[in-house]
Parts: structure tokens; sequence; C-alpha cells
């Protein structure tokens, strides 16, 4: 079988297994066989939590998918304090909230824009909370090793698509955003809040682009216009292989900052909420990315973080997320 079409194999398996009847045939009469051994994987750690199917799996892909790792008491209490923020009744030091440029009406206030995400909820402490759970933390483990860095945090909520096409999320690779290496130490958790699906506007991943490079992102030319900070990727292949990734309320997907991805239109008439956090290895170190392709996205982030703190003086972009990170495990070495 070819090595394309063990890999689509492999994706639908984990999906749906009714869904892997992948079939190739041989276009030599030689039969190549691969043998794995843990300690030659690039990506995983090896400490028996992922078994070694799953351990190939993210391997391959950039991705893995772990049913109901979250419960559903939690998660309620996540939405509680969500919505708490939207009301106004709490507003923790540092949060940053989005707003669609194209939504109206708010989920919980009335004749406010929509939130459709918060970021930097590291001062909250019932949301932050999710960060450090231990049925998360173990599984970010296997990824990053046992000093653990909490770097980045968001729950996305994202609304009806009001026409414009604006409740999309461009294909993008996280690690554009981020001035610290090295890339395969970095692991974002992203929990379904509700059960999501491509009606809602599920994360479309594109597997194996995690062992690519990182590539030239912009704000893309859309109608209807695109929210702040939802750069993409520039000339990427649109034949590549897509898989859609429905999840129930409590699942949890990992996956690798490389690994190209996104979110079509929420066409249904309800919100649709994931609440996530990007981890990095405590060993991790802060890189300069002057005349590379993040000089746009430091600009940007500079420029915010000017506003909301009210700094003139020149703000380093790896001082913004120095700032932000936070201790969950383990030792802080580096970052």
């Amino acid at each position: 079988m070819s090595r394309a079409a063990d890999r689509l194999k492999a994706v639908l398996n984990h999906l749906d297994p009714s869904l892997a009847c992948v079939r190739a045939s041989n276009t030599s009469g030689q039969t190549i066989t691969h043998t794995y051994q843990p300690h030659n994987l690039r990506y995983t750690n090896d400490n028996d939590l992922l078994s070694l199917d799953q351990r190939l799996f993210y391997e391959e892909n950039g991705f893995v998918v772990i049913k109901n790792l979250v419960s559903k008491e939690d998660i309620d209490r996540f939405r509680g304090a969500f919505e708490r923020i939207c009301r106004r009744e709490v507003s923790p030091p540092g949060l940053l909230v989005m707003r669609d440029v194209a939504i109206a009406n708010s989920e919980f206030v009335p004749d406010q824009k929509a939130v459709t995400k918060i970021q930097d909820y590291q001062e909250d402490p019932e949301l932050f909370r999710y960060c450090t759970l231990p049925e998360v933390l173990q599984y970010v483990e296997c990824f990053v090793g046992e000093d653990i860095m909490a770097m980045h945090t968001m729950l996305i909520n994202k609304p009806p698509d009001a026409g414009k096409k604006t409740s999309r999320h461009p294909l993008h690779q996280d690690l554009h955003y981020f001035p610290f290496r090295p890339v395969d130490k970095i692991v974002c958790a992203w929990t379904a809040m509700e059960r999501i699906t491509r009606q809602n506007g599920c994360l479309v991943v594109l597997p194996g682009t995690h062992a690519g490079t990182l590539m030239e992102h912009d704000y893309p030319e859309w109608e209807g216009g695109v929210n702040k900070m939802y750069h993409g990727v520039r000339d990427f292949d649109p034949e590549l292989p897509r898989a859609h990734l429905e999840m129930e309320k409590g699942d949890t997907v990992f996956f690798h900052p490389l690994l190209i991805h996104g979110s079509g239109m929420n066409q249904t008439t309800g919100f649709r909420k994931a609440i996530s956090c990007h981890y990095a290895s405590a060993h991790c170190f802060y890189i300069d990315v002057k005349d590379t392709t993040q000089e746009n996205i430091e600009e940007e982030v500079r420029q915010i973080a000017e506003r909301k703190y009210g700094v003139t003086d020149a703000i380093r972009f790896q001082d913004t997320w120095a700032l932000r990170g936070r201790l969950v495990k383990g030792e802080r070495v580096s970052l």
C-alpha cells in the first residue's frame, strides 16, 4: 500500500473505523515493510500513556484525538466562567476579548457585538483550571516532557455566520504566532465544549503537514472581511487531503504547531464553543523573528500590547509571551 494511502487509511480509522476502507495497488513486485521502534519516534515520548498506534498516528498525521477526556461538569464550569466575562461581571487582568466584525447580536448581552473569542485567560482562576487538569497534562507530557509551561490560552465561541462568512478561520499554522522553539516541544490541547460537527464549524486539518516548515502567513483576501489576528497560510497546495474533526463534548485533540488547520463557517443558529491551551516545554527558548516570515505578526502583537498596557517603549515579541506564560508542571527552566 502506498504511503499516501496508508496515511489516509490511518486518518479515517482514527476518526471513524467504519470509513477505513482505503485500498492501493502495488506498482512493482517489491513489498516494503516499515518497522517502528518507540525510541525512533520523533514527536512523542515513551511514557506508556499513548499506545504505539496512537504515537504512530501522531507521527504520521500531526494530531491525535482523545475521546471524553474532560468531564462534562468541568466544561459546564468553564462555560459559566465565560458567560460571566461576557456579561462583564468579571474582568480578569490581561484578558483579550475579541468580537466578530459582522455579528451584531451578543449571545448573553443585548445590543452588544458577540464575543467570539477570549485569549489570555491565565488570570481567571476558573478558566485557567483547564490548563492544569491532570487528565490533560498527562497527555501534554507525552509531547513536551515533564516541565510544562502553559503559553497561550483561548476559549473560542464561533458564532452563527451572518452571511459574510466571517465565522470561518483561515487555514494556518500556530507556530506563526510563537517566537519560541524547538517546534517539536510545543503542543495544543483543544477541547470541544459541546458536540462539534461540520455544520457548526469543526476543525479541519491537513494531515501530515506538521512534517513541513513554517510558511508565510497574512490576512486572506476574503469578501466580507476577516477577523483581527486571523492570519492564513499563503501558497499552500489546495489539493492536499483534509480531515474534518467532528467531536463530542469533552473530546480533546492534541496537535503539532506546524499542522495546517482551520475551521469552516458555523451554519447553525447556535454558538460553537471550544477551550484550548498551547503548551511548551519549559526548556524551550525564545528566538528573534526579525527578517523572518513572523515579522508581520510580531508588529501586530506589539501594537496590541502597547494599546492594552499603555506602554510606549519598545516591546519585544518575546516579552509579550513571557508575561503570559505560566508554569503548570515541573520546573521553569528557560521560558
